[in-house]
């Protein structure tokens, strides 16, 4: 069987590529409904209709690479090619499908990292070299175009490299910095677009452990809040407690928990059960340093 090595070219034999186990805490967010929160307006009904989706969003979810154009960008004294990446989550209709773009050296500082944890599993990839000269001609770019595809689509092959910080690091990390960056700086409006487009992506990326979207969650909750629009932040508190109930001691738990009784009561909506809440998890942790939802979002992604 033939198959096309990451340079273009053809080789003999398509590549095989062996799995690594995956490290211990990357687990399903599946557990016993019994150990639900009352604190949501769900009812048991709805919670459990909600833990059939997430269960059955696990086993379907899978994503397709593409990079349909580039673009040259000439920046001071700097000179790179873009890439449009598009990823497009397959097994149902994708209205959210996500649009980044990487250069060259993002795409090489990804091998390189990868290869430090996961040097077996990427021993038959080749990756794409730097020319000399001619990286900005039309035939270079629509090869590379090929291969940055094709190198993507392996690498998600792979279960321990497709849930890797640094895979999905890359793919997400430069938006969140520039959202979080807009966060700091009191520009709500553009953090909250930013965000918005990266938990979409965010949310294909890791249904294997949804946990790890709850920054983002809490972030866009912020933001909601500092634009006035307290029904937009409960939403979103919703969702992060949701994805928290099996992680109590988050340390986005209890002040997300403090942020939603605040909107609850200006929602006229249910604030007594997540008091209550507050109060079984603050008994456990013993005297706490306080720290709000919003101190707490803009610690992130500080460079």
């Amino acid at each position: 069987m033939k198959g096309r090595d990451l340079n273009g070219t053809h080789s003999k034999e398509s590549l095989r590529l062996p799995t690594r186990r995956i490290p211990p805490g990357w687990n399903s967010p599946t557990g016993n409904l019994s150990c639900l929160s009352p604190n949501s307006s769900m009812t048991t009904k709805e919670l459990q209709e909600y833990w059939r989706n997430e269960k059955r969003h696990c086993r379907q979810v899978k994503v397709l690479f593409e990079i349909p154009s580039a673009r040259i960008v000439e920046k001071h004294l700097s000179k790179y090619v873009a890439y449009k990446i598009i990823i497009i989550q397959t097994g149902s209709f994708d209205e959210n499908k996500s649009i980044i773009e990487r250069r060259y050296s993002d795409f090489e500082k990804l091998h390189r990292n990868l290869l430090k944890d996961f040097n077996e599993e990427m021993e038959d990839m080749t990756f794409p070299k730097k020319n000399l000269t001619g990286n900005f001609t039309e035939e270079i770019i629509n090869e590379r175009k090929l291969a940055f595809g094709d190198y993507l689509a392996l690498l998600y092959s792979i279960k321990c490299i497709r849930r890797s910080k640094n895979f999905i690091g890359f793919l997400t990390r430069p938006e969140l910095e520039e959202a979080y960056s807009c966060l700091r700086g009191g520009q709500y409006t553009k953090a909250l677009e930013l965000l918005l487009e990266v938990i979409a992506l965010q949310e294909k990326l890791t249904s294997h452990s949804p946990v790890l979207i709850i920054p983002t969650l809490c972030a866009i909750v912020v933001c909601h809040k500092d634009l006035e629009n307290s029904r937009g932040a409960y939403e979103f508190g919703e969702k992060a407690l949701l994805r928290l109930q099996m992680h109590c001691g988050h340390r986005y738990y209890i002040p997300l928990l403090e942020t939603m009784i605040t909107l609850a009561y200006e929602l006229g909506k249910d604030f007594v059960s997540l008091q209550e809440k507050l109060e079984e998890r603050k008994s456990k942790k013993g005297p706490l340093k306080a720290v709000t939802l919003k101190e707490l979002a803009v610690q992130e992604y500080v460079q």
